[in-house]
């Protein structure tokens, strides 16, 4: 098998083994919705979100830096054999920290969060030095690293929640151990990274201008205060929680505000493109659940502990990790996988066969029903938890077991172009120039010295 092939594994199983890990968490909940309504912190949700936060996000992330570095972060990230020793370590501590889960068997969930905690280091470790000497935007790079940083936090405070089910070593209440972990997971190294990564992905999804300026500091600072705040304020219980979470709001409010700048400066749409693009409506029903995650997320800040408390928080959490998080994965990867797809598949004919626009790779009744999933699912599952409401959480919980199934049958047709580019290495290279939009795919967003950011990524270390 080529060099380049041999490149495409890796990514391919950190994105496939986050798909399976999305349609198990989702599956599950709708085959047996009454496991999963009533109280949330229980072993068996417990599963369920590892799965997404973990299984989906944290491995998508994995899987689509060997992408997004070369394309638009301009870093190095070739495949390393510690890489692959990296991978086996985090799929195997995934599957024991679930199934442990799953069979209420604690006394194995220390060293499945240890071993899944040193594949992790490793890559979050990679990605930090990688992008630090990247040519890249310094509030960018901030972005990347201090996500980075805050997953190696929350990794030490999972495996310490793990070792305090067996022997207690963790003082103060349980539950908001628990608490203070998933923001330090979903907010610090989680949205962090689809924020510092947001700049310059959204520009190519979009598309339009590169936003630059000191700016963009203001998102990166205001995050780490607001979630450092905020873990120390939900470990002790102090009233200062409201404070650092209107400062959590503070900072994706200025991410929201170099969103709106991107919109209002629009580049040129690549030949061929589609007027409708799904990947920018994933996106944008991502930002509706952030903003009604950021608002139930001020309120329990100041509610007391109750039964209605608790039924916000099972809203507050659909809505932030599967509605936002989640869902924004889901909406850079319908970009980055035709991209990704055009590279290898081009590589593949030994730069001699342009392959097929990454805007014609994908089949839009596949991505119209995905969508569909999602728009109906997030809203059900966050109705069906906040109302501990089984029949409803089953409507929700199948609607996006649904969709993840469209999605990885798009992406497999997507694939099917690198697939049957192999053969073609050996054809007879195009006689004289040619206007074809498929030597062309990406944007010209272009970068800070004004070259087209998609000739940089198509001739470079891209592909």
């Amino acid at each position: 098998m080529s060099r380049t092939s041999r490149r495409e594994r890796l990514p391919l199983l950190y994105l496939g083994t986050a798909h399976v890990a999305l349609a198990l968490a989702f599956g599950l909940a709708a085959w047996w919705p009454h496991a999963v309504a009533g109280f949330f912190y229980h072993a068996w949700m417990v599963a369920l979100v590892h799965l997404v936060t973990l299984g989906w996000i944290t491995f998508s992330i994995f899987g689509a830096v060997y992408i997004v570095g070369p394309l638009a972060l301009r870093m190095e990230m070739r495949t390393r054999r510690l890489d692959w020793a990296a991978y086996a370590l985090a799929l195997v501590g995934l599957i024991g920290m679930v199934g442990h889960f799953w069979i209420e068997e604690y006394s194995g969930m220390a060293w499945s969060a240890g071993t899944l905690a040193g594949g992790a280091l490793y890559m979050t470790a990679r990605i930090a030095f990688g992008v630090w000497g990247a040519p890249l935007a310094a509030p960018v790079r901030l972005h990347v690293v201090l996500a980075c940083v805050n997953f190696w936090l929350a990794a030490g405070m999972g495996v310490l929640i793990a070792v305090d089910k067996v022997a207690p070593v963790l003082p103060g209440f349980s539950l908001s151990n628990v608490f203070a972990h998933a923001h330090l997971a979903a907010i610090g190294w989680a949205a962090m990274m689809v924020v510092g990564v947001g700049y310059r992905l959204l520009p190519m999804v979009l598309p339009s201008k590169m936003p630059s300026g000191r700016g963009m500091y203001a998102s990166a600072i205001l995050l780490e205060a607001g979630v450092l705040g905020l873990f120390a304020a939900l470990l002790v219980g102090s009233a200062w929680a409201l404070t650092f979470a209107l400062v959590t709001v503070a900072g994706f409010g200025a991410f929201a505000a170099h969103v709106v700048w991107m919109l209002r400066h629009p580049a040129p749409r690549p030949a061929g493109a589609p007027r409708f693009d799904f990947a920018v409506a994933h996106a944008a029903c991502a930002g509706g659940s952030l903003l009604v995650a950021l608002v139930l997320g001020a309120l329990l800040a100041v509610m007391p502990l109750s039964t209605r408390s608790l039924h916000v928080a099972a809203a507050y959490g659909v809505l932030g990790l599967v509605g936002f998080l989640a869902q924004m994965v889901v909406a850079m990867e319908a970009r980055l996988l035709p991209l990704a797809a055009w590279c290898w598949a081009y590589a593949r004919s030994g730069h001699q066969v342009p392959p097929p626009s990454p805007h014609v790779m994908r089949d839009r009744r596949l991505q119209m029903l995905g969508l569909a999933g999602w728009v109906l699912g997030v809203p059900a599952l966050a109705s069906g938890l906040a109302l501990e409401s089984a029949p409803l959480v089953g409507v929700g919980a199948t609607a996006l077991f649904a969709a993840v199934v469209m999605s990885a049958i798009d992406h497999v047709y997507v694939l099917a172009h690198v697939f049957r580019a192999g053969g073609t290495a050996s054809a007879k290279p195009p006689e004289g120039p040619r206007q074809d939009d498929a030597r062309e795919p990406f944007p010209a967003t272009g970068d800070r010295a004004g070259r087209p950011a998609g000739r940089l990524a198509s001739r470079g270390r891209g592909c």
